[in-house]
């Protein structure tokens, strides 16, 4: 490492106004400061509080906390290929190897097109690097089927960044989740890959690795079959069409986007999280009683014309990507409410809303995206009614000491 420090010292005034290559100052300040905790202060005449915990090592522990899901993710990536094939044996390091393969030109994908563009707008503005798609980057291929065409995702991760995120002043400035946009525009641009009812299996080899699935495999996810349900006996069957148990569900060895299915992760996810205090337990807490909630009722309420009241409440938190949503995507604390109160409320809104939409629209099985997204859009006027209630309340509290002591 010194000798890394000693090379970006040697090269750094290049990059400095009056260097050569000073058109590039973002990008080795990006670089240099991703590297190595930055060594300059403010001025001397301000007040200030110095730590070496900067947004930059904040996402990486955000992306720690992701890497469970992401490792799961490649092992039932592989898992399910083969069980898809009929495979009795499971080799553990082949279906990692496997996974791996299939999921790395993914997230190399998302990255080089994101920071790309980040990058890109950098140097346009004469700004810093900001660094909020090191997790971004990583969301988004967690968060979509491992069969959808590179292209796609390039695309949508193109379109979220520019006019979601960028178009708005960049990191920290955005009202919707740059990652879950990503997804909206894959579903509404190319509902054949983001339906939940398709292929959401791997279903080729990858150098020499795994199995050729038959031409026409569907490996529809447990909510794309709820949609397509009908009857009274609803059973949820994995792609090798073995029932499925709750069990399954929480380790994570269905079918879905990748990263969504392991309960078990999410919540060593969310135990990183809120250990480190890089999320807030208010939100993920009132997501999941809103989730318990609506899930209860629809439950009490249940009919053969919505499969998905058939589900009990625990099983709404259990299957697509409501756990998922309520850890790593209602907590971005870019979009979410910031009051104490707005954050119930907000959450609580999430999760009502994922269930409400997952159980009585066939047409979309997984809610959770929608939700949260409903939920960015409400935060701000959640904070305001919160600030303005509080507001109200002290002044009619002074107003009354006033009155009691004239």
């Amino acid at each position: 490492m010194k000798a890394l420090r000693n090379y970006l010292n040697r090269i750094k005034p290049a990059f400095e106004p009056g260097g050569k290559l000073q058109s590039l100052h973002s990008v080795f300040d990006g670089f240099e400061s991703f590297l190595f905790t930055p060594n300059t202060t403010s001025g001397s005449g301000a007040v200030n509080i110095h730590d070496s915990l900067d947004s930059k090592r904040i996402m990486i522990i955000v992306v720690l906390s992701l890497l469970p899901c992401l490792l799961f993710g490649m092992y039932n990536t592989g898992y399910q290929n083969w069980l898809a094939a009929g495979a009795t044996e499971f080799p553990f390091w082949e279906l990692i190897a496997y996974g791996f393969l299939a999921v790395l030109p993914r997230i190399v994908v998302a990255y080089v097109v994101g920071l790309g563009i980040e990058f890109t707008f950098a140097q346009w503005r004469h700004e810093e690097i900001q660094e909020g798609f090191l997790v971004t980057g990583i969301l988004i291929p967690l968060i979509c089927p491992v069969e959808t065409p590179l292209w796609m995702l390039a695309v949508a991760t193109a379109f979220s960044v520019i006019f979601v995120k960028e178009v708005f002043g960049g990191t920290g400035y955005n009202v919707f989740n740059v990652a879950l946009v990503s997804r909206a525009f894959l579903f509404f641009a190319y509902p054949a890959q983001m339906s939940g009812d398709k292929v959401f299996v791997s279903s080729h080899k990858i150098l020499s690795l795994g199995h050729d699935l038959p031409n026409g495999f569907t490996g529809a996810t447990p909510l794309g079959q709820i949609a397509t349900f009908s009857g009274d006996n609803l059973t949820l069957t994995g792609i090798n069409d073995a029932p499925l148990s709750a069990w399954d569900a929480f380790i994570g060895l269905i079918p879905g986007s990748f990263g969504e299915t392991s309960t078990l992760c999410i919540l060593i996810g969310a135990i990183i999280l809120l250990a480190t205090g890089m999320a807030s337990w208010r939100i993920m807490l009132s997501v999941v009683v809103g989730g318990l909630l609506m899930g209860w009722i629809a439950n009490i309420f249940q009919t053969p014309t919505y499969p998905a009241s058939f589900l009990s409440p625990v099983d709404h938190l259990l299957y697509g990507g409501f756990a998922f949503a309520a850890v790593f995507m209602a907590t971005d604390p870019v979009t979410a409410a910031r009051t104490g109160t707005g954050k119930y409320i907000y959450g609580l809104l999430v999760g009502v809303v994922a269930v409400l939409i997952r159980t009585y629209n066939n047409g979309y099985p997984e809610g959770a995206m929608l939700a949260v997204l409903l939920g960015n859009a409400l935060a701000p006027l959640i904070d305001y009614c919160v600030v303005q209630t509080n507001i109200s309340r002290r002044r009619a509290r002074l107003k009354a000491r006033t009155a009691a002591n004239s």
